[in-house]
């Protein structure tokens, strides 16, 4: 991989262009073709499959570098490899089905222990341990988080107003885009253009705004302020003043997340049976009426995986207030805040740990009530 990205840093970077974007096109076509082409029945992709086995730990070790324990990495990898091969064709003929459950599973379990269980865990036990690590302190962290005056609970009541506004606003507009738009000629176009922004990263939105809400004493640069500036009025600093600022940031998150509220509620209104909609109309009620006592009702469900969902993001926002004001000016969330605690010199871990605790108390009920929407939805009328 070194070797390949050292020769690709000696070409012209028109040239370079075109290889990545070539080298990207191979690895979706493998991913495909291991995908849907591999599985097929018949020796030939039965053949495939065991070359994918114990060729691709090979190339993996290869590609990424030979370590001292490369080889023996590499080794125990075309083993596994051709073990789960064995497996899968046993468990086509028939048989050692609760085997192969047990040994494609075990993979992802491990992972899953090493990677989430087991940091979340560590998480919990230093939330209640002191920011140095030496001795148990209760629950004071969390006591520093409500404390007056200290920066945990001003990321706390911020976090809170963003998980109030931002998904109410961007549903509420993601309903209305649904609703106009699916009436419109140009409904294909329209939707790729409200929809854009849902495929720009957080931080790219972030920037946009950025220089949006820019603000210099001469020439301005930001659109915002150019507009002040040309009907009179003098540039505001809108990123230094809250609590003005704090909705200006919810203004970046409901842009990005509208588009995705409107691709789900489109969908679902759609699915609205007709016959209830000319039933309303023959009883007189105006389009607003439709609307609002057919329409809403039936895309209930939609409505609130799109709120909870918007809700989760919105409590995990980290991007946009690291991309924008750094915290600054009384910006800070709990997610922002979690980092910036573990990352100022000393690491204050115990408040860090306690927020991400605190983050997740508060995503958990999110997750049961749409668990429970999502069920309720499944079971038959």
């Amino acid at each position: 991989m070194a070797l390949f990205f050292g020769w690709l840093a000696g070409l012209p970077a028109l040239l370079q262009v075109p290889i990545v974007i070539i080298a990207f096109a191979v690895v979706v076509a493998l991913l495909l073709f291991f995908i849907d082409v591999a599985p097929r029945p018949g020796r030939g992709y039965t053949v495939v499959r065991l070359a994918v086995a114990l060729l691709v730990p090979l190339v993996l070790v290869l590609v990424f570098g030979l370590q001292p324990a490369g080889w023996w990495i590499a080794i125990v990898s075309v083993l596994l490899g051709g073990g789960l091969f064995l497996l899968d064709v046993r468990s086509g003929h028939g048989g050692g089905f609760i085997l192969q459950l047990l040994a494609f599973l075990a993979p992802a379990a491990l992972l899953l222990a090493i990677g989430l269980v087991y940091p979340a865990l560590q998480t919990v036990v230093n939330a209640f341990v002191s920011n140095d690590g030496t001795h148990f302190v209760g629950l004071e962290n969390f006591f520093w988080v409500f404390s007056g005056g200290s920066s945990g609970l001003v990321a706390f009541v911020n976090t809170i107003v963003w998980v109030v506004l931002a998904p109410i606003a961007a549903t509420v507009i993601g309903l209305a885009y649904a609703a106009f738009v699916d009436r419109s000629r140009g409904e294909r176009v329209l939707k790729v253009f409200i929809f854009m922004p849902m495929a720009i990263s957080l931080v790219g939105a972030s920037i946009i705004f950025k220089f949006f809400f820019d603000y210099t004493q001469g020439q301005q640069i930001g659109l915002l302020n150019q507009l002040v500036v040309m009907f009179g009025g003098q540039p505001v600093s809108w990123l230094q003043s809250y609590p003005l600022n704090m909705l200006l940031l919810i203004v970046i998150l409901v842009w990005t997340q509208a588009g995705f509220a409107m691709v789900l509620l489109s969908a679902a209104i759609k699915g609205v049976p007709v016959e209830q909609v000319e039933a309303a109309e023959l009883d007189g009620a105006n389009a607003w009426q439709r609307f609002w006592s057919v329409t809403v009702p039936t895309i209930r469900p939609t409505l609130i995986v799109v709120w909870v969902t918007i809700s989760i993001v919105a409590l995990k926002v980290y991007d946009i207030i690291a991309a924008t004001t750094g915290g600054q000016n009384d910006t800070t969330v709990l997610g922002y805040e979690m980092v910036r605690q573990f990352q100022i010199l000393p690491p204050q871990s115990g408040h860090s740990a306690a927020l991400a605790v605190l983050i997740f108390v508060l995503v958990t009920p999110f997750i049961i009530y749409n668990a429970r929407n999502m069920r309720r939805q499944e079971q038959p009328s």
